[in-house]
C-alpha cells in the first residue's frame, strides 16, 4: 500500500504539477521555449517503467531523448522544512515533493 501510494503522489505531480515543486535546470531553460514545453509534456506523458528504471515502483525516475537531447526527471522526498529527507513519502502532510527536470549532462 506505500508503494502504490508514493506512486500515485508521484503521478499527480509528474502529470498535473500539483502536490510538490517542479524545477527545470539551467541547462533546461537554456533551451528554445519550444523545447522546453516538448520536455515538460514528455514528462508529464511518461510511461516508459521498467524493472531497470523503477526498481521499487514508485514512478519516481525516468529518462528519454528529445530532439537530440538526453534527458532525466527525478523525483526526490525531503521534509516539511526542506532540511532532510522525507520519513514518510507516503504521507503528503509529512513531504515535501521536488521534481526536478534536467539535461543528462547535468547530473
Amino acid at each position: 500500500m506505500t508503494t502504490q501510494r508514493i506512486r500515485e503522489l508521484n503521478d499527480l505531480l509528474r502529470t498535473t504539477g500539483l502536490g510538490g515543486q517542479v524545477f527545470l535546470t539551467a541547462g533546461i531553460c537554456a533551451l528554445p521555449e519550444a523545447e522546453q514545453a516538448a520536455i515538460q509534456e514528455k514528462v508529464q506523458t511518461f510511461d516508459d517503467f521498467t524493472e531497470d528504471n523503477d526498481p521499487h515502483g514508485e514512478h519516481d525516475f525516468g529518462a528519454f531523448e528529445l530532439g537530440g537531447e538526453k534527458v532525466f526527471w527525478k523525483i526526490d522526498y525531503y521534509n516539511r522544512t526542506m532540511d532532510a529527507g522525507s520519513e514518510d513519502p507516503a504521507d503528503p502532510a509529512r513531504t515535501r515533493r521536488v521534481l526536478t527536470i534536467l539535461l543528462a549532462e547535468e547530473y
